[in-house]
């Protein structure tokens, strides 16, 4: 593989992300304690684990559990990873190489653009539509597919813009890519918070034999301290080619984690359904606090996810605004820069804005009084 540029993301959060007063730009659900996930008898059987091997597939309860999340998977389309990064990490790399061509949504999370470009694909972007709610544009997909397009990588609910299609659309982009043959990757790991009315894509893995879905604990979950994802795929033969490339990094994952992990999933309803109710009411206080800067700021809810991709309509320009913002006020946001693509053009005026999160009130209140102290 090609040499990797840096994480943009990664870069920026791992210098101002633990040490600013406000992280606002959070990509993750509020987090629970592991004493809320399992309760007494799950802490009881926690502190009885043996901290041994696990197995490179995963336990066969977390697999069991995460099957349980889908409608035609079973556990032996399953396979574990130490979060979603290591999923996405191999299986692009797995799905295309030299002389294959690839599509990647834009905008995107850069490792699903960067890794694939260092395949030595050739690769287009496929960019979603500002102009119409970050719309997916299946004429313009179909204009991308060549005969040697072998990969069509997309994220949905989207990181950072929180697009989501229409269900019609996406069944149409999977006929697309059943029809011509195409690998469809499928970054689900925000399914679970829709916004209300918003319905639920159905699952790339249970709607195609030869589909990958990616999930993770982190996002809809809130739950990225466990470091457990996975890739589900009834192509049982491309997931024994991803667990031999495991051996390679991570090997196996934490026991603790996957016997939290498992718990989760078994309490998914209820987990989901308490990170959507913190959303819900935090989109309220953003709704409120954005109008009262109309002149700054044209405020995009999410339809589903927990981050958005709002636009900055001052002089300074975005970057600018944000570098003062984090000096000045200690509150965290991500520029458009770091969602710069190479493979297709990203508005220079967004940045990326975290509503997830419990009790965003002294962050907000900090982003206001900056803002005032500005106008004079």
């Amino acid at each position: 593989m090609r040499g990797l540029p840096d994480f943009r993301l990664e870069v920026y959060l791992g210098e101002h992300e633990f040490s600013a007063r406000h992280h606002l730009t959070a990509s993750d659900a509020e987090s629970l304690t592991v004493s809320e996930v399992l309760g007494e008898a799950g802490m009881a059987e926690l502190a009885a684990l043996p901290l041994t091997y696990t197995p490179t597939w995963g336990t066969d309860a977390l697999r069991a559990a995460i099957a349980g999340t889908y409608e035609r998977v079973e556990s032996d389309d399953v396979l574990v990873f130490a979060g979603a990064e290591e999923g996405l990490f191999w299986a692009l790399q797995e799905l295309a190489g030299p002389g294959d061509h690839a599509v990647v949504t834009v905008p995107n999370y850069q490792s699903m653009e960067s890794v694939t470009l260092a395949t030595g694909a050739e690769v287009s972007g496929l960019r979603l539509d500002p102009r119409a709610g970050w719309a997916l544009d299946l004429d313009a997909l179909e204009s991308l597919l060549r005969p040697t397009t072998r990969l069509v990588a997309v994220n949905f609910p989207n990181n950072p813009t929180g697009a989501l299609p229409d269900p019609a659309t996406w069944d149409a982009l999977l006929a697309l890519c059943e029809e011509r043959g195409v690998r469809l990757f499928s970054d689900e790991v925000y399914r679970g918070l829709e916004a209300d009315g918003v319905p639920a894509l159905d699952q790339a893995a249970d709607r195609s034999d030869r589909a990958l879905s990616l999930g993770v604990l982190s996002k809809a979950y809130g739950l990225p301290g466990l470091r457990i994802g996975w890739l589900a795929c009834r192509d049982r033969r491309l997931l024994a080619r991803l667990e031999t490339r495991k051996h390679y990094t991570t090997i196996c994952n934490a026991g603790p984690s996957e016997l939290i992990a498992a718990a989760a999933l078994r309490r998914r309803a209820a987990i989901t359904a308490r990170n959507r109710a913190i959303i819900a009411a935090n989109l309220e206080r953003f709704d409120a606090f954005f109008a009262g800067f109309q002149e700054l700021f044209a405020w995009e809810r999410p339809r589903a996810g927990c981050v958005c991709f709002p636009r900055y309509l001052g002089a300074d320009g975005v970057e600018a605004f944000c570098t003062a913002l984090l000096r000045a006020a200690g509150v965290v946001l991500l520029p458009a820069s770091i969602f710069a693509s190479a493979l297709a053009a990203v508005p220079d005026d967004r940045f990326r804005i975290g509503v997830g999160r419990a009790d965003p009130e002294p962050a907000l209140a900090a982003f206001g009084a900056f803002l005032r102290d500005r106008a004079g």
